[in-house]
């Protein structure tokens, strides 16, 4: 005996759902673009140089990149933003630099001292 379907249902079609899933791709990426050439061109200006009112020049703005080269390298981009909070809650990369440097002094002299090995 075969069980044999009655149902004239035609097969489910997911040509609405791929259309569905292309439009809110498309129009996502299309955001996201939209919003990244916003904050591109709404970043802070990074001058040439600062210089004193002596004329000496305290710092260029290649060291300002470089300082964000360092920030990022060092994670700081996870935590926040080189311009927003990120140094509210980004570890205390000083505090860390800090007392590396002093162990490495206060191992150095005790080197110089015959004290450690």
């Amino acid at each position: 005996m075969s069980i044999k379907s009655t149902s004239n249902k035609k097969p489910r079609s997911y040509r609405n759902l791929w259309l569905g899933l292309i439009g809110s791709m498309t129009l996502s990426f299309l955001l996201l673009g939209y919003y990244g050439r916003e904050i591109y061109y709404a970043a802070p200006p990074i001058p040439k140089q600062v210089i004193t009112t002596d004329g000496a020049v305290l710092f260029t703005g290649q060291d300002i990149k470089d300082g964000q080269n360092v920030w990022q390298s060092i994670g700081g981009q996870e935590v926040g933003t080189v311009w927003g909070h990120g140094a509210y809650v980004a570890p205390d990369w000083s505090a860390d630099w800090l007392h590396r440097e002093s162990t490495w002094l206060l191992d150095h002299w005790a080197a110089q001292t015959g004290v450690c090995r």
